[in-house]
């Protein structure tokens, strides 16, 4: 573990006594678990990326085949 010192503007700093108070913690363990979740929140973003990105290309056509057009595509029945 490793300390540190932060800075809040006073009100951020009673919002999080109170709220730490109302979960049972500390303020030092419920900044921590929030880091902690912003973290896993990014590598699992970064891994979703990745999985995405490697994957590979997916042709949208056959070789000589036209693509359908826009009408086509955006054709829903009954809204014309």
């Amino acid at each position: 573990m490793r300390n540190m010192t932060i800075t809040l503007d006073d009100d951020v700093a009673r919002w999080a006594r109170i709220h730490a108070a109302e979960l049972d913690t500390s303020v030092s363990r419920l900044l921590g678990d929030f880091l902690r979740q912003m973290m896993e929140d990014d590598a699992a973003y970064e891994r979703a990326r990745d999985q995405y990105l490697g994957a590979p290309v997916a042709a949208l056509s056959r070789r000589g085949a036209t693509y359908p057009s826009r009408e086509d595509l955006h054709d829903r029945p009954g809204l014309r």
